[in-house]
């Protein structure tokens, strides 16, 4: 008479760790070293990926996985920025704004992101090329295209320069005097001068422009108050 097989019990199956802490770690040496990047290229144009890493906190190996060389580094830099303009036009975008405050509020928004990210506009031509920054700022030349088109079919943008050529101008404007700013020459702490400067050059006199800002100005200001 044959015995009963005994069956072994198996042991309960335990579910594997899934990939996702590693991946937010990995998502968290990426932001940490961008973010060390913006810092030290700010304070040294010149800090090698190596400097940089050391200033993160990481070893080498780790930055070179997000980031095989300098121009890739510079590139995420550029694209990081462009993000950030997006998001502040969104939070200062309204739909029913008539065109110059339109112009001087996407003025602001681009000067305050511009601060962070100033040291960008040397680094980019020199380690992206001038088609790499025309990419980066691509959403943005095309947002003050159609804000100037609308302007000049109402009349209150000069129209010597068709609107796209008339953005571009003003971009390189913007550019120029981020880039200049400088607290023992030239300083512009809260944006306005780079806008009225921009606002004038689209088209508005002097007056116009300043008062335009100042209606701007107060809307943002009080939108961004503590709420009741």
């Amino acid at each position: 008479m044959r015995g009963h097989r005994r069956h072994r019990s198996r042991p309960p199956m335990t579910s594997r760790p899934g990939p996702a802490p590693q991946r937010s770690h990995a998502r968290s040496n990426r932001a940490r070293i961008l973010a060390t990047a913006r810092e030290e290229l700010s304070r040294n144009p010149e800090a090698n990926l190596e400097e940089i890493a050391r200033a993160a906190g990481v070893v080498r190996r780790t930055l070179y996985g997000h980031f095989p060389n300098r121009q890739a580094l510079i590139a995420a830099l550029a694209a990081e920025a462009a993000q950030s303009l997006e998001e502040a036009f969104t939070s200062v975008r309204q739909a029913d704004a008539a065109p110059a405050t339109a112009l001087a509020r996407k003025t602001l928004a681009v000067r305050a992101v511009g601060d962070r990210y100033r040291m960008l506009i040397s680094l980019g031509r020199r380690d992206l090329g001038e088609e790499g920054i025309r990419a980066a700022l691509a959403p943005v030349r095309a947002e003050a295209t159609s804000i100037l088109e609308r302007g000049q079919r109402e009349g209150v943008f000069s129209d010597h320069l068709p609107a796209p050529v008339l953005a571009q101008a003003l971009e390189s404007l913007t550019l120029t005097l981020i880039e200049a700013q400088d607290p023992s020459a030239w300083h512009d702490p809260t944006g306005d001068a780079t806008a009225l400067a921009v606002l004038i050059a689209a088209g508005l006199t002097p007056a116009a422009a300043r008062t335009c800002l100042r209606s701007a100005r107060a809307e943002l200001d009080n939108s961004s108050g503590p709420a009741d």
